[in-house]
């Protein structure tokens, strides 16, 4: 979790959590979790016994899935 914003294209959010080699921000982390769970139980078994290479293949399928108008944009700081 080197990077300085979320891997998802055009989220400039603070990363949270890893996502394979790269990192996430809580909302696409959150989407992600979603995603694996509706993949089925087995998902999350599979998932865990991944290295974070072989966890890449697995964030990519799902960045597929995310529309760009769903990316959210952190809060201005006041």
């Amino acid at each position: 979790m080197h990077d300085t914003h979320c891997c998802v294209t055009n989220c400039l959010a603070n990363p949270y959590a890893p996502a394979g080699t790269q990192s996430v921000c809580k909302d696409h982390f959150l989407s992600f979790l979603t995603w694996r769970r509706r993949r089925g139980p087995q998902m999350f078994s599979t998932y865990a016994g991944m290295s974070m290479v072989e966890r890449d293949s697995i964030t990519a399928e799902w960045m597929k899935t995310i529309r760009i108008d769903e990316v959210p944009t952190p809060a201005p700081k006041l």
